[in-house]
């Protein structure tokens, strides 16, 4: 997510997160609204959000296609808004806000593309997933805190470089293993958004087959907070399998795709904030 991560984390210093299981329906809508609210402020005071932008031209019938599915699974509506960044990416935001950025609408080569990332960013906010993680990121360090000062008083600190060493390496391992369960529930899920509003799901695989040849997924997987591309289509491609009454229809060959039909952009864009769904 770049830097939409430290974004979250600033916007989650102001908000109560007690976790979806801890809290009603109603709390938990109100508290990922307060994060989404302090993000989108704070990415309108960095001047990142793109207005009037042409690429909203082609953003917006994709966005009320995929609406149309994911806009009753969640807490309330969906909006997609497009960022000036340098990577092709889009994150989504509790409460519904999804964030397009610029370089991704030039990047991808097809309608499909496009569908399966927004789809995909879709699913993250169905499935809760940035309070769920920061509620196990907050538990996984008390326990790894407690237990490091426990053995460190035991043995007067002598081994407190080391203790504190594999403790942190424990965290990692279990917070990019958790990413990495979030990320594939997040393709499968979004796979069936786009099935479910008419949209090849393909695009999802024909997209990561391309971060591939690009060199934008060349990662090393254990310690990626993403499974590997490769790893994600496979996952995809067994999705599809094991229900083909809902992906049958629609083809894995790429020529069938729909070529997205760009505007000319320019290079700086500003104007009146848009609001495009």
């Amino acid at each position: 997510m770049f830097t939409i991560r430290r974004l979250i984390t600033y916007a989650c210093a102001f908000v109560v997160i007690l976790g979806p299981h801890a809290v009603g329906a109603d709390d938990l809508a109100e508290q990922e609204a307060q994060i989404g609210r302090q993000v989108h402020a704070q990415l309108e005071q960095k001047g990142e959000i793109l207005t009037n932008s042409p690429y909203y031209a082609v953003l917006d019938p994709i966005a009320r296609q995929i609406k149309s599915v994911a806009d009753a699974r969640y807490n309330g509506p969906f909006t997609f808004i497009l960022v000036h960044e340098k990577q092709p990416n889009a994150f989504a935001v509790p409460g519904g806000n999804v964030y397009v950025t610029d370089s991704l609408m030039r990047f991808v080569e097809n309608r499909e593309e496009l569908a399966g990332v927004l789809c995909h960013e879709t699913a993250h906010d169905i499935h809760h997933d940035v309070v769920h993680n920061l509620a196990k990121e907050r538990r996984v360090q008390r326990a790894v805190g407690i237990g490091a000062l426990i053995t460190n008083i035991a043995t007067g600190g002598q081994y407190a470089p080391i203790v504190n060493g594999l403790a942190q390496f424990d965290l990692l391992k279990e917070s990019t293993h958790f990413s990495r369960e979030v990320e594939t529930a997040a393709d499968l899920t979004g796979a069936e958004i786009c099935a479910q509003a008419g949209s090849n799901p393909w695009g999802m695989v024909w997209l990561f087959g391309k971060f591939d040849t690009a060199g934008e997924g060349a990662k090393v997987e254990m310690l990626s907070d993403h499974p590997t591309n490769q790893h994600r289509i496979t996952d995809l491609q067994r999705h599809f399998r094991e229900l083909p009454a809902l992906f049958a229809p629609y083809s894995s060959d790429e020529r069938s795709a729909t070529p997205l039909e760009r505007p000319q952009a320019p290079a700086d864009e500003d104007g009146g904030r848009h609001s495009p769904n």
